[in-house]
């Protein structure tokens, strides 16, 4: 594996070559433990930071990224619901490289997955991918909850996208990021009412919060 120094510790880190192939020119430029929560500067700020990302389903800055793979994650992680379906993204750096996963269990067992990587994409974008392949792999009339770790999804979902799409799809202010997804994630949400859609704290020891999280980083990994 390729040596890295991060930008914002200074610590050496290391990436899979394999990660790398599929990147050509991508220089990573943080470590693990600074990838979802990069940006917390001053340590006056930092309990505030924390607060705030965990709302928005974000790592704190300083919390470790483990990037486990998933036989690590089921063998770590035992607590959280164990039925449902649980989704997470990210991108590395953010814009960057990212992917998405989402897991569908009942009882604790593994019913289906699915995953998948972008070359350049958002968070956001990879939160919003992992749910819409979660809402395509229920029928319509599912009586599931979905999980994500991104109380911004939940939020764009249940609280303001109805108001969007009454008004063309078009909000007071500024332009509707990543509309297209939001769109296709709304009206699937839509025509599956049974199928409750539920914010869940991310990285707190959740296993299939944690197992989606592998999902997601699979691509940087040789191993799933």
């Amino acid at each position: 594996m390729k040596s890295f120094t991060c930008q914002e510790c200074g610590a050496s880190f290391e990436v899979p070559a394999a990660a790398l192939a599929k990147y050509p020119g991508w220089t990573p430029k943080l470590c693990q433990a600074h990838r979802k929560g990069a940006g917390s500067k001053a340590s006056a700020k930092a309990a505030g930071h924390a607060r705030r990302a965990a709302g928005r389903g974000r790592r704190p800055a300083g919390a470790v990224e483990e990037n486990l793979t998933l036989a690590q994650v089921l063998e770590r992680y035992d607590k959280g619901p164990d039925t449902g379906l649980f989704t997470d993204g990210s991108s590395v750096p953010n814009p960057g490289p990212g992917g998405w996963g989402v897991v569908w269990v009942q009882g604790g067992k593994v019913r289906e997955q699915r995953h998948g990587q972008s070359p350049r994409t958002t968070n956001n974008r990879m939160e919003l991918q992992a749910l819409i392949q979660a809402y395509r792999l229920l029928p319509e009339d599912a009586q599931e909850t979905v999980h994500t770790d991104s109380k911004l999804c939940v939020d764009t979902i249940t609280r303001w996208a109805p108001a969007w799409k009454r008004k063309g799809w078009k909000k007071k202010g500024g332009e509707i990021k990543n509309l297209e997804l939001v769109q296709e994630l709304f009206e699937l949400h839509a025509t599956r009412p049974g199928a409750k859609l539920q914010w869940i704290a991310a990285h707190s020891g959740n296993r299939w919060n944690e197992y989606a999280d592998s999902l997601a980083t699979a691509w940087m990994r040789d191993e799933l």
